[in-house]
C-alpha cells in the first residue's frame, strides 16, 4: 500500500494558486472555490485506490500573515469539512501538519517521515492541482513502485503531478524547473531506479485551466472519466475557450 499525501492548503482566496488568479479570468474566491473542488477529486482518487489518503496541510501558524484567519479559525477542521461529502469513508482520512519552508523541503520532510520513521513500503506526493488524477494512475503507480524506487507523473513545461518514492533522495530544491528532470536526475545520484506514468495536466495557470477545460469537455462528450466536483464547479463558473493566438479563457 502506498501512503499518499495530499500537499495542500486550506483554499482561502489569494492563499491557493495566486498565478491563476492573475492569468484567468476568475476572482480569488472562485479560485478558492476551484481548489476545493480539485482537492475533492484527488482525495477521492486516493481514497478509491488502494493507497492511503494523508491530507498534510500547512496550519495557521505557518501560513503567510495576511491568509491568517481569525483566532478561532482551524485549517486542519476546514480541510475535514471540505473532503468529507467525497470520501466514502472520512473518519479514516489522516491529516497532517507540514513541515518545512519551501514546497520542496515540505514535500521532502513528508516522504523521509514516512519512510524512515514510520516504516512505510512507499509513499507518494500530489497536489490538488492534479484534478484529472484517477483511481487507476494511484494503483498504476504503486505496481510500478514494486520495480523502480521512484515513479514519477510528467506534465506539462516540465512539471509533475505525481512523484512517489521507495527510497529517499536528496529533496532540497528537488522541484526546481524542469521538476520531471531534477527529480529523475535526484532519484539516479541515489542510485534509484525512475519510471514513469501517462502525462495528465495540472491546473496551476490560466493556460492550465484552458487546456484543462478543452479537455474535460471532450472527455464528457466521449462518455469517459472526468474529475465530477471539477467539473461541475467549472459549470457552474460559466468559463469558455476561444480559439484566438492560441486558447483563451472568457466568460
Amino acid at each position: 500500500m502506498t501512503t499518499v499525501a495530499v500537499l495542500c492548503d486550506p483554499p482561502r482566496p489569494g492563499l491557493v494558486l495566486p498565478s491563476l488568479v492573475e492569468t484567468s479570468p476568475l476572482t480569488a474566491e472562485e479560485v478558492a472555490d476551484l481548489y476545493a473542488a480539485m482537492l475533492r477529486d484527488v482525495a477521492r482518487a486516493v481514497e478509491s485506490s488502494g493507497g492511503e489518503l494523508l491530507v498534510n496541510y500547512r496550519p495557521d501558524d505557518a501560513l503567510p500573515e495576511e491568509f491568517a484567519s481569525e483566532a478561532d479559525a482551524d485549517a486542519e477542521a476546514e480541510l475535514r469539512a471540505v473532503v468529507r461529502g467525497a470520501l466514502k469513508r472520512p473518519d479514516e482520512a489522516r491529516f497532517e501538519v507540514q513541515v518545512g519552508e519551501t514546497f520542496a523541503g515540505r514535500a521532502g520532510n513528508t516522504a523521509t517521515h514516512l519512510l524512515d520513521r514510520e516504516g512505510v513500503v512507499t509513499v507518494a506526493v500530489v497536489e490538488p492541482s492534479a484534478a484529472f488524477l484517477t483511481r487507476s494512475h494511484v494503483d498504476n503507480a504503486a505496481m510500478k513502485l514494486r520495480r523502480s524506487e521512484v515513479v514519477l507523473g510528467p506534465s506539462s513545461r516540465g512539471r509533475v503531478y505525481y512523484a512517489g518514492f521507495g527510497g529517499t533522495v536528496d529533496y532540497a530544491d528537488a522541484y526546481a524547473p524542469p521538476a520531471i528532470e531534477t527529480l529523475t536526475d535526484r532519484a539516479l545520484d541515489a542510485g534509484h531506479e525512475v519510471d514513469y506514468l501517462p502525462m495528465l495536466p495540472v491546473i496551476e495557470t490560466g493556460e492550465d485551466l484552458a487546456d484543462a477545460l478543452t479537455l474535460l469537455r471532450a472527455r464528457r462528450r466521449a462518455g469517459r472519466i472526468v474529475p465530477e466536483r471539477t467539473a461541475a464547479t467549472l459549470d457552474d463558473l460559466g468559463l469558455r475557450v476561444v480559439a484566438e493566438d492560441g486558447l483563451r479563457l472568457t466568460r
